[in-house]
């Protein structure tokens, strides 16, 4: 666990989990969802999946956890993706880390993040893991139209002010009522009504990327509770319809509230990173395609100025296989 300081000079806090007995097989991203953070509530996701053998890291956004900023405010979004993207490129980019599968996963918030950091480049990331992603927020968390217009003129003035109307998120997404009391009891975790430029940037971000869908052309997994009230789970089978991906799995888990990773029964947990881990495993057995691409990158540079120089294989030629999975499981409630 360490602190980075990001482009504006702020401390970001940082985590990282990694397997003691193995090199890690892939690197999973963890990214938080809204008022949570890393390194209690993400922990239990972080120790499944260093168990399945993979290198697991985390950051807390600014205003999140233990990083700075004022707690639950979100002054641009458009600063949070730059802050993650850049740290964990970071990680990437280390010698022993270059040739693994680089995985992103995030929950509600951190599904749009997931969504974003692909967008921002495209070609870097091997797969996404979305749980029930921000990428539509649910009519019943919408304010009337003309609250949100009067809201939005009052954030040029007081963007920190905590008076944005809606229910109480803990009581929407978290099934299990013991961790819906630790959260509670959970000073870094964000407590309270949505601050003005907070609720304005995640309402904007939903915008875009509903407009955006079809550019998402990763391979990803999106799982979604059935009786999710916090992010609509049509949306996620409208990121399932509409992504231009051709390796891409929806799992509907019916029963199931908004917080999968942290916030349902022990039971119900289990069964959503089994689904996780299964399809990272698979990605893995399927071989790294980003490094066939960028093999192929060197060897069109080095061939291109050399006449009738026949070229090595392209192991990119062979038909990508597609694979597509829509499945539901019955849950019990």
């Amino acid at each position: 666990m360490n602190f980075i300081v990001n482009s504006k000079g702020i401390r970001l806090f940082t985590c990282q989990w990694l397997p003691i007995d193995c090199n890690p097989k892939a690197l999973v991203f963890l990214n938080h969802g809204y008022a949570m953070e890393c390194s209690f509530s993400m922990k239990g996701a972080a120790t499944r999946l260093v168990k399945a053998g993979f290198g697991v890291y985390g950051i807390d956004n600014q205003g999140h956890g233990k990083s700075e900023g004022i707690l639950g405010f979100i002054p641009s979004f458009d600063d949070l993706v730059e802050d993650s993207s850049q740290f964990f490129t970071s990680i990437c980019e280390k010698e022993e880390n270059r040739n693994k599968l680089r995985i992103l996963l995030g929950e509600s918030m951190g599904g749009a993040m997931v969504l974003r950091l692909h967008m921002k480049k495209p070609d870097y990331w091997d797969g996404g893991v979305l749980v029930a992603p921000m990428c539509k927020l649910a009519e019943n968390m919408k304010p009337p139209q003309i609250v949100v217009n009067m809201l939005v003129k009052l954030t040029k003035f007081i963007p920190t002010w905590k008076i944005v109307p809606g229910q109480d998120i803990l009581d929407l997404a978290f099934r299990d009522p013991e961790i819906r009391e630790e959260i509670r009891n959970n000073p870094l975790c964000y407590k309270g009504r949505v601050r003005l430029q907070t609720a304005n940037e995640l309402f904007n971000v939903t915008i875009e990327l509903e407009k955006k869908l079809k550019d998402i052309r990763m391979p990803f997994l999106v799982a979604h509770g059935g009786n999710d009230k916090v992010t609509d789970p049509l949306a996620s089978r409208l990121l399932y319809d509409v992504a231009s991906s051709t390796d891409k799995t929806f799992k509907l888990y019916p029963g199931m509230w908004h917080a999968l990773t942290y916030g349902e029964f022990t039971e119900n947990t289990d069964v959503v990173f089994a689904d996780i881990i299964a399809w990272i495993n698979d990605r893995i057995a399927k071989g790294n395609s980003r490094l066939e691409r960028e093999q192929k990158n060197i060897n069109d540079e080095l061939y291109k100025d050399i006449p009738n120089k026949s070229k090595p294989d392209d192991p990119s030629k062979s038909s990508p296989e597609v694979h597509k999975d829509v499945s539901s499981k019955e849950i019990n409630n």
